[in-house]
Formats: structure tokens, C-alpha cells, sequence
């Protein structure tokens, strides 16, 4: 019997997740799986974009396998978790570039198992031997719960201003910061300019005790 063939579209199926005001906004996601690569140091350098080229292609190389399951998918947005190596509790965006941590992001459909993931990424190593960081994407689901978020528009260094009226939300609600800094990234950056680039930036939260 075959399966509904119509592609899936995880933007368009989970709006609340890839959609944000242009002011703070609370926000609860549940478990979701993902694919992850993680490193560290300056986002401009040759590391980054290696670990980006990686993660898409075992992106496409599950997609590749779902196709021919009549379980297509469009393959979701770049997303990334930022913080900082050596300044505890402070925010990645105000330390050194070369202090930075990243984990870099791929939400994948629910239907994709850890079995289908490893089997693809295998391809994927087979197809690109010489991608070495193919060897460091992983398959993991993460839970943030409660959230905080915002859309920023404009070039990633102009997001302070958006982190701090993150922070203030946060302070204003009584709410405490966990987790990582979570960016997801609407727009291509070889195709948008600067001043145009959409840019969610999330914060997990727990409620403070009274």
C-alpha cells in the first residue's frame, strides 16, 4: 500500500515554531527531533561552513530515502544554539568570537527513526569521504519547554538590541533563563541583504518561585 505522497512541508506545518512577533513573546515547544553538528570558534571560518555542508547533507540524503517511501520532505531551515566557552552565563553574542560554542540545527519529520538517520548519514560518508565533519552529525531530540522569543531583522550584529529586549521580557515576567541561545534562520544570507535578514532568537525560561 503506498503511503500519502504529498511532500511535507515542516514550515508550513508547524507555523508556530517558525514564526515570531517583532516584540517578546512566550512561547512552549515539546520534544522534536533534530539532526546536529556541534564545534566551535568564529562562524566565518572554514569549520563552520564544513559542519553546515555536512549537516545538509545527510539532510538530503534522508530526504533521498523518505522520496522513494513516498514520505517526502521539504528539508527545514538552519538553526543554531550559541553560548560561550569560558564567560559562564553570559551570552554568546557578547564574548570573544573565538570563545564561541555552536550547535548547528536541522529539524527532521517525527517519521524519521535514529536507524534511518545512521543508514543516511552512511551515504552520505560513502558519497563525500572527504567531508570529514560527516562523522560528527548526530541525530538527537531536544526538549526547551517554555520560551522565550522574538523576531529580529536586520544583520546578526545588530541582535543585541533584540537580546536585550529579550532579557527584559524575562526580568518583567519573573521568568529565569536555561538553556542555550537558540537562533533560526529565515533567510539565506547569500541571497538576502543585511538590513533584510530574519532572524528568530529564542530563550528556554522556567517560572521563578516565589
Amino acid at each position: 500500500m503506498k503511503l500519502d505522497n504529498r511532500k511535507l512541508d515542516l514550515t508550513k506545518a508547524n507555523p508556530s515554531y517558525y514564526s515570531a512577533p517583532r516584540e517578546p513573546q512566550k512561547c512552549y515547544f515539546d520534544e522534536i527531533p533534530y539532526l546536529t553538528i556541534d564545534g566551535e570558534g568564529d562562524p566565518n571560518g572554514p569549520g563552520f561552513a564544513e559542519a553546515t555542508e555536512a549537516l545538509y547533507t545527510v539532510a538530503y540524503s534522508i530526504k533521498g530515502m523518505c522520496k522513494q517511501e513516498d514520505q517526502d520532505f521539504t528539508v527545514a531551515k538552519l538553526e543554531g544554539l550559541w553560548w560561550a566557552r569560558s564567560h559562564s552565563g553570559q551570552d554568546a553574542m557578547y564574548a570573544s568570537r573565538e570563545d564561541w560554542m555552536w550547535k548547528l540545527l536541522i529539524r527532521i519529520p517525527d517519521y524519521v527513526s535514529a536507524e534511518r538517520f545512521e543508514e543516511a548519514r552512511m551515504l552520505a560518508v560513502n558519497k563525500k569521504p572527504h567531508l570529514a565533519p560527516l562523522r560528527f552529525v548526530s541525530f538527537e531530540r531536544l526538549y526547551e519547554g517554555d520560551c522565550v522569543q522574538m523576531l529580529h531583522v536586520g544583520p546578526f550584529s545588530a541582535e543585541p538590541e533584540t537580546i536585550r529586549q529579550i532579557s527584559e521580557y524575562i526580568e518583567a515576567q519573573r521568568l529565569t533563563p536555561k538553556g542555550r541561545h537558540h537562533e533560526i534562520y529565515l533567510s539565506d544570507p547569500r541571497r538576502t541583504p543585511p538590513h533584510k535578514m530574519r532572524t528568530i532568537l529564542r530563550h528556554p525560561v522556567t517560572q521563578q518561585e516565589n
